[in-house]
């Protein structure tokens, strides 16, 4: 897509959105993903008129998510399919519970049409602390990170038997886990494993809830601290930072690892899941990344998968795989040593 069409599809957007959603109503996008489909199977099957159908058709196919054929004159016979499976992506987007839907509640109006003095640290979002304070504040923010946990789950899940070893117990720290949603998931799926979140005090309320309501209260707890101010606790088989490391630089990152991979029992595998830096993943944290252009506590960096497969390799990791998934995995046990512990 050249930089002017993507120019002017973004100024349409709204009415993108509203072509895109109607699709997803009408069973369209179910039939393109099946497809290939004619022009007078889907008026057959929605009741419209063969031009205007046409004319809907082809606003999907600008957005180049749809791929058409025609071999002759008859219009009604062209044919259409998706340029790949839409129907999931459109209700992970557009569905009540989307992610989109969950982030569009922050105030990121406070910054709109004022970028320039934003740019010069001018004017910044005021009603966003980082780390949360309140307990509304964190209440809000622990469920924004819940609300994007199925896909992480997904990938947890699909890996499991790379990260947990079957047939023995295993201690599992989840290092910024929220408020325990990805922990639950993961219980739910895998005998064996205990659970414990470090997260900062004031979401102990919070992991309590989670715990209360599932079957895994005896597998999940709040271990309360400061990544930062305190050392992490030791022994655990399993740890993991996931969509943590981004939120700092490259020292903060680093320190963070180092800890992570001193809290690992001899043997143990350290676990990163991350925003690593494709145009896909720029494209899903594009909210995150334009709202924080207002907030400068918080560094939204991402960084390309090989940042972290040198830091760890720098730790002593023998042995380090990245998992492919909705979100890529990287799977690292630890084959010497922990590091001493850095100056800081």
């Amino acid at each position: 897509m050249t930089a002017r069409s993507l120019l002017s599809l973004l100024f349409n957007a709204s009415k993108g959105l509203d072509v895109v959603t109607t699709a997803l109503d009408l069973g369209i996008l179910q039939a393109l993903d099946a497809g290939p489909v004619t022009l007078r199977e889907v008026c057959a099957r929605t009741g419209a008129k063969p031009n205007r159908m046409y004319k809907f058709l082809d606003c999907l196919e600008s957005m180049g998510l749809v791929e058409r054929r025609q071999t002759s004159d008859e219009r009604l016979d062209a044919s259409y399919r998706s340029s790949e499976p839409l129907t999931e992506a459109a209700s992970a987007v557009l569905g009540p519970t989307s992610i989109e839907r969950d982030r569009d509640r922050y105030d990121w109006r406070a910054i709109h049409g004022q970028l320039p003095a934003v740019l010069r640290a001018e004017r910044s979002i005021d009603s966003f602390d980082w780390p949360p304070k309140t307990p509304e504040q964190v209440r809000s923010f622990e469920g924004s990170m819940a609300a994007g946990c199925a896909p992480i789950l997904e990938s947890f899940l699909a890996a499991h038997a790379q990260i947990f070893e079957a047939d023995r117990p295993c201690r599992w720290l989840d290092v910024g886990g929220g408020d325990g949603t990805l922990a639950l998931g993961v219980l739910d799926a895998v005998a064996g494993v205990t659970a414990d979140v470090f997260n900062l005090p004031s979401t102990g309320d919070l992991v309590a809830e989670r715990a209360r309501a599932s079957p895994h209260a005896a597998r999940l707890r709040l271990v309360p601290g400061d990544f930062f101010a305190d050392e992490l606790p030791g022994g655990y088989d399993v740890v993991s930072f996931v969509r943590v490391l981004h939120d700092w630089d490259e020292r903060a990152a680093r320190e963070l690892l180092a800890k992570g991979a001193r809290a690992l029992a001899p043997g143990g595998t350290l676990v990163l899941c991350e925003e690593f830096r494709t145009r896909e993943r720029l494209a899903v944290q594009f909210f995150w990344t334009y709202f924080l252009m207002g907030v400068d506590a918080c560094e939204s960096r991402l960084r390309d998968v090989d940042f972290y497969l040198r830091e760890l390799s720098a730790l002593g990791f023998a042995k380090t795989t990245v998992v492919p998934g909705s979100f890529d995995l990287v799977v690292a046990r630890h084959g010497s040593p922990a590091p001493s512990r850095p100056d800081r």
